[in-house]
């Protein structure tokens, strides 16, 4: 199918580490040659996705880049820092400093360092741009739900919201990318905050102040609750787009669930493989919900996914991307250069009916 050029784009760029960074830079690279970039009006992402366009942003001032910008000088820079910086190491790096000894069980208050740091990501949310509207997911640990942070306001629907105000952006990026045993969660302090909510069917401006039964929030990966980050701009329990005036692109660069079984019945390799079945089936359930959808109109959506096995894209890339390390290490240019090339034919392939580069 060929993407239509008149309507606004929602943008979900998935989990996956360094991995689905570089993949994303491949998509977005191809959506600027078709001067698409212009068009985007909402992004969600999750983990990686959300790493991702916290470089874009910070690469071009916090404005969202036009595509003439993100060709000519955005994809340079997202080059040098993805192959010259490494977040997990940097992480590692904050432990140097005795008063971050605190954050031991709850590291991703770490990687929020680290971003600062290694990256120069030292603005707040609300310094972000109002468009397009970018909702930065995690997940609350204490009731399971999705946690979004956006320009105007960080929440969820059970708790509450409260106003963005000063709260950093580097701090919102390690929440969407603080997997369970990677880097752990990151520990919000709810009374430090003015919570907000009002009923589902209430209008706005009917909030009343709440107040939260937990003293300290667990914020964890977003891709916990959704690896894809569709939720946002996507219903899967009714199918349906949330924004159906919009083209729904979603650059899904998850890892295929390996084929085989750790040896050994106390090996706990064997727990954590449920938990991977687990984490698969609900990817696949809302992948087969998006398809469903975009099969009835050609014109609502694209999925782009790594594992595309389409004859007509190169084999030995594709393997070598899917296979990729799910880490937050640098990566060398050849690691690069392979993993933007993919993204891009995936999105060339089913955005244009392109044939490969």
């Amino acid at each position: 199918m060929i993407m239509p050029v008149d309507k606004p784009i929602a943008l979900v760029l998935s989990g996956g580490g360094i991995r689905a960074m570089a993949f994303h830079v491949g998509v977005l690279r191809y959506l600027a040659e078709l001067e698409a970039l212009e068009h985007v009006t909402r992004i969600s992402s999750v983990s990686g996705g959300s790493l991702i366009m916290g470089l874009v942003l910070k690469c071009n001032n916090y404005r969202w880049p036009t595509s003439k910008e993100y060709l000519g000088e955005v994809y340079g820079r997202l080059q040098s820092d993805l192959c010259r910086r490494s977040m997990q190491w940097g992480a590692a790096r904050q432990l140097l400093r005795p008063t971050n000894w605190r954050f031991l069980l709850s590291r991703a208050n770490l990687l929020a360092g680290a971003l600062r740091r290694e990256w120069g990501i030292a603005a707040n949310l609300s310094d972000l741009p109002a468009s397009p509207e970018w909702s930065i997911n995690g997940t609350t640990a204490e009731n399971g739900r999705r946690f979004r942070f956006k320009h105007s306001g960080f929440g969820d629907y059970q708790y509450g919201y409260v106003q963005s105000g000063d709260f950093p952006l580097a701090n919102a990026l390690a929440v969407s990318a603080a997997f369970p045993g990677g880097f752990g969660p990151l520990s919000l302090k709810t009374e430090q905050f003015a919570w907000m909510k009002r009923p589902w069917d209430a209008p706005a401006g009917s909030e009343e102040r709440v107040s939260l039964n937990h003293r300290i929030l667990h914020l964890y990966d977003g891709g916990v609750y959704d690896n894809l980050g569709l939720e946002s701009v996507f219903d899967a329990g009714r199918g349906r787009s949330k924004y159906p005036d919009h083209f729904i692109v979603v650059s899904d660069a998850g890892k295929p669930l390996s084929d085989g079984l750790a040896p050994g019945q106390l090996n706990p390799f064997r727990f954590t493989r449920v938990l991977d079945i687990m984490s698969d089936q609900s990817h696949a359930l809302r992948v087969r919900t998006f398809i469903h959808y975009v099969q009835g109109d050609s014109e609502r959506g694209s999925l782009l996914s790594m594992d595309d096995k389409s004859s007509t894209l190169d084999g030995d890339a594709r393997s070598t991307a899917v296979n990729f390390p799910t880490t937050l290490r640098k990566l060398t240019k050849n690691d690069f250069d392979q993993l933007t090339r993919h993204g891009y034919n995936v999105a060339r392939l089913r955005l244009a009916d392109g044939t490969p580069s």
